[in-house]
């Protein structure tokens, strides 16, 4: 077993690959895709990827009398939960968050690689003041290299929050990028709709989906 198939085995939640997940992404991966297709189907797809992040936090045990009588012994959702995008392209992440889980806390991460040593910089956060007790999902479309998702990941366990608490949330990722993560972050779990096939010479995935953000939010060229 290669490590990328036992990374997949514990670490990675990958959507299962139904007809419908794959003509969705074959619409969003068009490069003469409106950006209203792209918006609409990549927030379909992310929803999708919210809720399959969401499966993976802890439940308790909850009993309630249904309509007729009965006890219907089910579960309650965590409460403790705190999104975290990682800006800009996390932010599209956002809103399908918000549409399942009503009143969510929201944090900020902001990472930016430095022109110069070419390393992700941290330049911002805004994080609630009691996140070390809660479970965070860690919002970003794109997962490659791993370089900016190692750094928003250490950002969140300097404010004392646990490893295995993280579920990262992510659209597309790479096995390169996979490695990354999970060889620093054993106990961290990640979600995501696609796994490419690999990185080119400058590090964009193959087939890829373009910049997401720029595609997102309009500031494609």
């Amino acid at each position: 077993m290669t490590s990328i198939e036992a990374y997949l085995e514990k670490n990675v939640h990958l959507l299962p690959q139904t007809n419908q997940l794959r003509a969705m992404h074959t619409i969003v991966r068009n490069r003469d895709a409106s950006r209203e297709e792209f918006v609409f189907y990549t927030e379909r797809i992310i929803r999708l990827l919210v809720e399959a992040g969401l499966d993976l936090l802890p439940f308790a045990p909850r009993d309630v009398t249904t309509p007729v009588g009965a006890t219907y012994h089910g579960l309650r959702f965590a409460e403790d939960l705190v999104g975290v995008p990682i800006v800009r392209a996390g932010e599209s992440m956002e809103a399908g968050l918000r549409a399942v889980v009503r009143g969510v806390r929201i944090g900020k991460i902001l990472i930016q690689r430095d022109k110069v040593t070419k390393l992700p910089k941290l330049y911002y956060s805004a994080l609630p003041e009691d996140i070390a007790s809660r479970h965070v999902l860690l919002l970003d479309p794109m997962l490659a290299t791993g370089g900016t998702a190692l750094a928003a990941i250490q950002v969140l366990l300097d404010r004392g929050v646990v490893e295995e608490n993280i579920v990262f949330v992510t659209f597309i990722t790479v096995p390169e990028g996979i490695e990354a993560v999970c060889s620093r972050y054993p106990r961290v779990r990640i979600v995501t709709s696609a796994i490419e096939e690999r990185l080119n010479e400058n590090a964009y995935m193959l087939p890829g989906i373009g910049d997401f953000g720029d595609r997102f939010f309009g500031t494609d060229k």
